[in-house]
């Protein structure tokens, strides 16, 4: 783990050499090329919306160039933020926070969804609540991520022990696509996962949704799952123009929540340009359906995760009592877009 932070700060502090050596400019003082990081899943689906319609390109001119990057896990878009590979980026709180702990260089600006994970049981494996998952085994997407925060929560709250004895849930890694093939050949018993993905184990006859997003910890299903970070360098030198990264996110959610159906269609697009296949419209508004579109953050809980990443030892070097997020959360840019400034 050391090891890797080390290579961490030293590509930081390459990616900044790179950077002071100047950066080509609009003729109205922007940059030339801004640089965004998604997810290849649909709970991005407001960063697709502001795509799609084209809500970035308005904020920002048409000589701007968007380059997208779309990644597989958080921890990936993490470290590109903390390298300086990525100026704004749609992320989990899980794995940005740890990056920045490690990095310091880039600020969440502004949420974008909340919620829309479920804890989904194999059919015939006996569970109904959480307290069946003693001597379970339970799949998470990725070490580290949100998902694995919540179902350690989750845990914990019924006072399920986590671990490879007997009497203790058993956790494991695998992909969502993959959870869905695990559950057929009866190799996992649960999952936590994003949606669409307890929809789709649901439809496909293999399990049922045994804990709903509303009752997912932390607070209730109401804590930060995609959140809209931005780089230090990008804030300080474009101030401006993640404010118009902020008021495209706000109007993505905004065209969700009015014309949901139109929506639907709309964040396919995206998915088949950025994953590589569509996804039924059903299953879209089944995942929208089960998440709060927001771009409220709320440090408090953001800090409550993060406390439940340094007990797994994923944070290191940082006391819990001494746990303080305000310099990683800057929402005043949000604010000023909301005011109208």
């Amino acid at each position: 783990m050391r090891k890797r932070l080390w290579v961490l700060m030293l590509l930081v502090v390459a990616a900044a050499t790179l950077g002071a050596c100047g950066e080509k400019l609009t003729s109205s003082g922007k940059a030339q090329i801004v640089r965004v990081g998604v997810f290849k899943n649909v709970t991005h689906a407001a960063a697709y919306i502001a795509l799609e319609k084209g809500y970035f390109a308005r904020e920002w001119g048409d000589e701007v160039k968007i380059e997208v990057t779309a990644f597989d896990n958080g921890s990936d878009l993490s470290i590109a933020m903390a390298t300086g590979d990525i100026d704004v980026g749609f992320v989990g709180p899980g794995p940005a926070t740890t990056f920045f702990l490690k990095s310091g260089n880039y600020r969440v600006v502004s949420g974008s969804n909340n919620g829309g994970a479920v804890l989904v049981a194999r059919n015939g494996s006996g569970i109904n609540a959480v307290k069946d998952l003693v001597d379970k085994t339970v799949a998470i997407p990725a070490k580290g991520n949100t998902n694995e925060i919540s179902l350690r929560l989750l845990l914990q709250q019924e006072g399920v022990s986590l671990g490879r004895g007997a009497e203790s849930a058993h956790l494991i890694v695998r992909s969502p696509s993959d959870a869905l093939i695990s559950f057929r050949q009866k190799e996992i018993d649960a999952a936590l996962v994003p949606e669409p993905w307890g929809t789709q184990i649901e439809k496909a006859g293999l399990g049922k949704v045994v804990v709903d997003w509303q009752a997912i910890p932390p607070n209730n299903g109401d804590y930060p799952t995609v959140i809209m970070v931005a780089s230090d360098k990008f804030i300080a030198h474009h101030r401006d123009m993640v404010k118009g990264a902020i008021k495209a996110n706000m109007d993505g959610i905004a065209f969700i929540q009015n014309s949901p159906e139109q929506a639907y269609e709309l964040i396919n697009n995206q998915l088949k340009k950025y994953s590589g296949k569509g996804m039924d419209k059903s299953l879209i508004k089944a995942s929208i359906g089960r998440l709060k579109l927001t771009t409220d953050v709320d440090v408090k809980v953001m800090e409550t995760m993060a406390k439940v990443s340094i007990d797994a030892r994923y944070i290191k070097g940082i006391n819990k009592e001494e746990l303080d997020l305000r310099k990683f959360v800057d929402l005043s840019m949000l604010e000023e877009v909301k005011s109208g400034k």
